[in-house]
């Protein structure tokens, strides 16, 4: 710790910053659709949420291996180049977060990363293989997997619940889905703190090993990794209302079963690939398997409007934050004047992203089910062709679906009815 120059000091409040905003960021990753479906009121699921987060931290630091010592070469990389990074990657989560859009914060991350760092030292200190196989292939792979699981498990629980035949057992099947939908948002919370608190440790022993701190390729040491999981829990703790609309009910109007499949799906993928380094994207594991739970439910509607924003979102991630991060990374390279002018734009930025935001602001009140004083959280939108494609082919409801629907469709006379087979009396 006595080697750690100002410079350093910096980078490294500067990535617990971006952790910070990682963290507010990603909150709807696992708490969206416990919320949206009233599983948890909204300050309660965010606090269990941050506190998994703080103990997901703890549990592997291989996805940091692959940061550290994976995408980027170690060998002559300045300090530098890690801050220009931080400043792309806090930049376009503060962006994204202002319109509502769940993005990658790992992309955002890696984006400035490689472009800073093509600015310094060219291609070269790129390892391309890497990026490839680590990141673009889980990038397309991951909201497939999740997506395609969570379809699958949304068809086959409303198969098994169809077999509910009265009101007593509804209820404690909704019951029951409840409580193992706050077990699965505990558990993709869980494994949100061990993908994304990582990826800030990765970045923060990089720049302890560009300092001279620490040999290359070494682990994160252990005051990282309480820091990183510490500042990651507070960004959650905060909540990142505007995105938990829109994962709420922003994508499709999810029920408690389809929470539940979705929210199991998306943790088995994530946890999956931080076992085997793979620094891929809650965000996009998350929403692709919200989107699948709601193609999953017969009669479900996914809004194609929010998520073709959310797909161009992803689409820009990597190139826009990387062309900051190459931008800041050419101010830097001027000497201590660019990095001063460089953190100035920083703070002014983020400073400009937050006036914005106060001009409409989204509090817990604005995701609860129902939305603020009963309205609905996200607005109507027709069935698209992939929603009526998966219910051409769904199967028909059973009798006792059929029983129930029309029950509830013509309701009872208001008032007394005269018996037809009674004749008036004069």
């Amino acid at each position: 710790m006595e080697h750690i120059t100002l410079l350093l000091a910096i980078v490294i409040v500067t990535a617990l910053v971006f952790d910070f905003t990682n963290g507010f960021h990603d909150t709807a990753n696992a708490m969206a659709t416990t919320i949206s479906t009233g599983a948890l009121k909204p300050k309660t699921a965010v606090a269990m949420s941050a506190v998994l987060n703080l103990v997901g931290a703890f549990l592997s630091v291989e996805v940091a291996k692959t940061i550290s010592g994976g995408i980027i070469n170690e060998n002559g990389l300045r300090t530098e180049v890690i801050f220009a990074a931080l400043v792309g990657a806090i930049l376009w989560n503060l962006l994204t977060w202002l319109v509502g859009l769940p993005s990658s914060s790992s992309h955002a991350l890696f984006g400035g990363l490689i472009g800073a760092a093509v600015m310094s030292a060219g291609w070269s200190s790129v390892d391309g293989g890497t990026v490839v196989t680590k990141v673009l292939l889980p990038a397309v792979a991951a909201p497939i997997v999740a997506g395609l699981a969570a379809l699958l498990a949304t068809k086959l629980t409303y198969r098994i619940g169809g077999k509910v035949r009265n009101g007593a057992q509804e209820k404690a099947t909704a019951k029951g889905y409840r409580a193992g939908q706050i077990a699965s948002a505990g558990l993709v919370s869980l494994a949100h703190g061990t993908n994304d608190a990582q990826k800030t440790m990765g970045i923060i022993t990089l720049a302890l090993v560009t300092g001279g701190v620490l040999s290359p390729g070494s682990n994160p040491p252990v005051w990282v990794i309480v820091s990183a999981g510490l500042a990651i829990a507070l960004g959650t703790y905060l909540g990142g209302w505007r995105i938990i609309r829109t994962m709420g009910s922003g994508l499709t109007e999810l029920k408690p079963p389809q929470g539940f499949a979705a929210q199991t799906s998306a943790a088995t993928v994530i946890l999956a690939s931080s076992h085997l380094g793979f620094s891929l994207s809650t965000t996009q594991s998350c929403s692709g398997a919200v989107m699948g739970a709601g193609l999953g439910r017969r009669g479900g509607v996914v809004r194609w409007s929010t998520a073709t924003r959310m797909f161009v979102a992803w689409g820009l991630t990597l190139p826009a934050a990387g062309l900051v991060g190459a931008g800041a990374e050419f101010l830097t390279k001027q000497g201590t004047w660019g990095v001063v002018v460089v953190a100035v734009l920083l703070v002014a930025g983020s400073g400009a992203i937050w006036v914005l935001s106060r001009r409409k602001p989204v509090g817990k009140d604005d995701v609860a089910p129902g939305g603020r004083d009963g309205a609905p959280v996200g607005d109507a939108e027709p069935a698209g062709v992939v929603t009526t494609a998966i219910a051409a082919v769904s199967p028909p409801p059973t009798a006792v679906q059929a029983q129930q629907d029309l029950k509830t469709t013509i309701p009872a006379p208001a008032g007394p009815v005269a018996d037809p087979a009674r004749p008036a009396t004069v």
